[in-house]
């Protein structure tokens, strides 16, 4: 059984649906708990969504009370002209991409179903429901919780993941261990995905703010993963060990203790030019083994180098607590 919690949403939901009823209430509006549904619809997991909810919505239901007001009055309140009316409402909301819209806007045609007339005094009360129920929703949804401490909490176990895959990588390269079982790279996918989504909720709690660092910072890290990932297969299957082995296994081994969200990939990109370098000083491969594994180090600290130049291209995030580099 799931853990059962309360959320920020369900606590908006719930204190804003009994807000508009009540102001509903108070100004004596039929069918005032019409108010308290429409603001349900409108508390959207994000300000953005909660602004577009209420505007495909409110046109939605004046696209319903015209449709209304044409069925009802020129043929019958009757259920088959609702029927009839409901068939051409609805592809005509989904033409003018204001589907979501259709749930607030039958509660609508309800009301004037229900009235059996349609009046100055009925529109009047519809506007003012929608009014009351839209506007307590937006309202009540500008509030978000600051979820900069679990960005903060996904770039620090993100970092922590990469630095445990290479410190890996650089043992194998030393010793031959083949036993670790790569756990940490489908841990850093899901990190990764469960990050990004939360740091483009950041973006839809921000009317002027088009990108979030923490969503690029995560992006560029996803790109750096799928080169991990690519590679890993031929660094952990080389036919033997050989010294460029060594010289790359020390290169992880100071990768992996500097990882962090600034941006120091010039200076390791400097370094991993000193290995090609020591490479080259190196004798000659003796064997055909020793020539497949030479070939795959050379690969890999070429696809380094391609995984240091993404990082390079990022401008680093500022955080308040930075860890050791």
């Amino acid at each position: 059984m799931k853990k059962f919690s309360i959320g920020y949403r369900t606590l908006k939901t719930a204190f804003g649906a009994a807000i508009a009823i009540a102001i509903a209430q108070y100004f004596e509006l039929a069918s005032y708990a019409s108010a308290g549904i429409l603001t349900i619809l409108c508390v959207q997991p994000t300000k953005k969504k909660s602004l577009h909810a209420a505007y495909t919505r409110f046109v939605a239901s004046i696209i319903a009370m015209f449709y209304a007001f044409l069925s009802f009055e020129l043929f019958s309140y009757h259920p088959l002209t609702l029927a009839a009316m409901l068939i051409v409402f609805i592809p005509t909301i989904v033409s003018l991409k204001v589907a979501d819209g259709f749930v607030s806007s039958a509660v609508i045609i309800m009301h004037i179903y229900a009235a059996k007339s349609f009046s100055l005094a009925l529109v009047y009360n519809e506007f003012a429901l929608m009014a009351i129920g839209y506007g307590t929703g937006i309202a009540i949804n500008m509030y978000m919780p600051d979820i900069q401490k679990e960005l903060n909490y996904y770039r620090v176990k993100i970092e922590e993941l990469y630095s445990k895959i290479f410190l890996e990588i650089a043992n194998y390269l030393r010793e031959g261990d083949t036993s670790w079982d790569g756990k940490e790279i489908i841990e850093a996918i899901k990190a990764l995905n469960s990050a990004k989504s939360l740091a483009f909720k950041d973006v839809e709690n921000h009317f002027t703010r088009r990108e979030n660092d923490y969503y690029v910072y995560f992006d560029m890290r996803e790109q750096q993963l799928e080169i991990i990932d690519r590679v890993l297969p031929k660094i952990t299957a080389l036919p033997v060990i050989v010294q460029e082995a060594v010289i790359v296994a020390d290169f992880l081994q100071d990768l992996g203790e500097h990882v962090h969200s600034g941006n120091t990939a010039s200076r390791f990109r400097e370094k991993l030019e000193q290995v090609k370098i020591d490479f080259a000083q190196l004798p000659l491969p003796k064997n055909h083994e020793q020539f497949l594994a030479q070939a795959a180090l050379y690969q890999f600290i070429e696809e380094m180098d391609r995984y240091l130049e993404i990082k390079q291209t990022f401008k680093g995030l500022k955080v308040k607590k930075e860890r050791p580099q």
